[in-house]
């Protein structure tokens, strides 16, 4: 049994494209960059978490428990997601017209043990006017986002160019995912 520590519609959704069975588990688990963590420890970290707080919960010790977590992050900053609309428009501001990585850890726990890998996206931003920047905002979209945007949203028409994993963006890069639930023999 495959089971998806995650709250996310969104990762709910992509790994419902793999077309394997699964049922979701409700996981908090804190998500605090540690002093001079560098962000691909901390999105590994935080991924390896999820899932270990998932095989757990898990009631049966042979379920397989697949966790994710992705972060937006511009130099050495990791954006989380935003507190409010405000929070959001900063977090854009700073990214219109720029380059940014998206990073995406996904682990899997089984009882052999936790697996992990992690996907990095370029993402480049057009640069965003303040009208638009503020009626996306105004959508409420960008609250619960990492960076405060969603891809698969009225975000994609910032993109000018993306280079990596169009679904890691979106929070569960599947061709990834599908080759660690492949190794397990889950898919």
């Amino acid at each position: 049994m495959l089971l998806l520590a995650s709250k996310s519609p969104r990762r709910r959704e992509l790994l419902g494209r793999l077309g394997v069975p699964f049922a979701a588990l409700d996981i908090d688990v804190a998500e605090v960059r540690r002093p001079d963590e560098s962000p691909e420890a901390y999105v590994r970290r935080v991924a390896g978490e999820k899932a270990e707080a998932g095989w757990c919960a898990a009631a049966d010790r042979a379920a397989a428990v697949l966790a994710s977590d992705t972060e937006v992050v511009l130099g050495d900053r990791v954006y989380g997601k935003p507190a409010d609309g405000a929070d959001a428009a900063r977090m854009l501001r700073s990214l219109s017209g720029r380059a940014h990585r998206v990073l995406s850890a996904v682990a899997l726990r089984t009882a052999a043990g936790l697996e992990q890998t992690l996907v990095e996206t370029e993402v480049v931003f057009d640069r965003i006017d303040e009208a638009d920047l503020a009626a996306y905002v105004a959508t409420g979209e960008p609250l619960g986002k990492a960076g405060g945007y969603a891809i698969q949203g009225g975000a994609e028409r910032f993109v000018s160019r993306l280079s990596g994993s169009y679904s890691g963006v979106m929070g569960l890069p599947l061709h990834a995912t599908a080759k660690l639930l492949r190794a397990a023999g889950l898919l």
